[in-house]
């Protein structure tokens, strides 16, 4: 269910749609986190951004563009070398790492405001999302808690694996409902539920 605040609302289809011959191949959902938080350290400063890391948000991170981590209620992952988005379900991490990361460190910018949250899982998640980006979705090649930022046309998104059938995307605001229908029409071939 997505709030009155959301992009999406105006293209909220709760249920079941497309093709079921061979059941649901994937379901869409908004997870709407808390706090969205992207962290670039100065060069030389990457291993002391992500103790602060570590220690605000307690996800100790793999050395990196692309490694990632995940818990219940925390993800973080590489999105180029010395950049790092780090998520929460509670409101508040940005402040939090702004008073750990100092400006000799790096910087730290809240994009709890411009980023919508979409998760895609299913058996059929990897197939649809090959169909929008240039990416390897294979669980080898893209590992459960792993990043990846590349785009679909002109719509940004950073992408993290959160399980072995299951992806959260995250892209601007702005472009969420474009690429929201773009995703339901993409998903209606495997059939796909909007929760």
């Amino acid at each position: 269910m997505v709030d009155q605040l959301s992009p999406l609302g105006p293209v909220w289809r709760p249920g079941s749609h497309g093709n079921f011959v061979e059941g649901t191949g994937v379901v869409l959902s908004e997870t709407q986190p808390g706090s969205i938080v992207h962290a670039t350290a100065w060069p030389g400063e990457e291993k002391n951004l992500m103790a602060a890391i570590r220690t605000v948000a307690g996800l100790t991170l793999p050395d990196g563009a692309g490694g990632g981590i995940l818990t219940e209620e925390k993800a973080a992952f590489g999105i180029a070398p010395g950049k790092f988005l780090v998520v929460d379900q509670a409101e508040g991490l940005f402040a939090m790492l702004s008073a750990a990361i100092t400006s000799e460190m790096g910087t730290v910018t809240d994009l709890s405001h411009g980023r919508t949250a979409i998760r895609v899982a299913g058996p059929k998640a990897e197939w649809v999302l090959a169909k929008f980006f240039a990416i390897d979705f294979s669980l080898t090649a893209f590992p459960v808690g792993a990043g990846r930022s590349t785009v679909h046309h002109d719509i940004f998104a950073q992408i993290q694996r959160t399980g072995a059938s299951q992806f959260d995307l995250y892209v601007f605001r702005s472009f969420a409902r474009a690429f929201w229908n773009a995703l339901c029409h993409a998903s209606e071939e495997v059939g796909y539920e909007v929760r």
